[in-house]
């Protein structure tokens, strides 16, 4: 069983998923948002692939650690994508992984247009490394 983390934007969803030891994590896609219906079927074909057993998911708390808008958004979309998988969804505290993924990849050297590819798949790493990090080993 693998963990698979998730960056949810309005226009992009950046996926990462852990190695089958769950110690360390890898961007696998940036998904382009159309419509609910065809996110969360790109999604689920990722979970059923990866053969996940937890979702870690980013929540974009503010500076203050206080709830806004953009969690409101975000878990609503963890109820809708609750609809179509069993797994665990787990909410992570994101603040400043798409700040440390730009930094990041300016460190090495990828140029603007490359970075805006892929900053949400390597914000998605930062989440779930996060998390694999936090979590004790057996």
């Amino acid at each position: 069983m693998r963990v698979i983390g998730l960056d949810v934007g309005d226009k992009t969803i950046g996926v990462a998923v852990s190695d089958a030891l769950m110690l360390t994590a890898q961007g696998i896609e940036t998904i382009r948002r159309t419509v609910w219906e065809n996110d969360l079927r790109r999604l689920k074909e990722l979970f059923d692939e990866y053969d996940v057993d937890k979702i870690v998911v980013g929540l974009p708390r503010n500076m203050n650690g206080t709830e806004g808008e953009r969690c409101d958004i975000v878990r609503d979309f963890a109820k809708r994508l609750q609809t179509v998988v069993d797994s665990e969804i787990i909410f992570w505290d994101e603040r400043l992984s798409t700040v440390a993924a730009e930094k990041y990849l300016v460190a090495a050297d990828v140029s603007r247009a490359k970075r805006r590819k892929v900053i949400d798949k390597m914000a998605a790493v930062f989440i779930l490394q996060g998390y694999l990090d936090s979590s004790p080993r057996l």
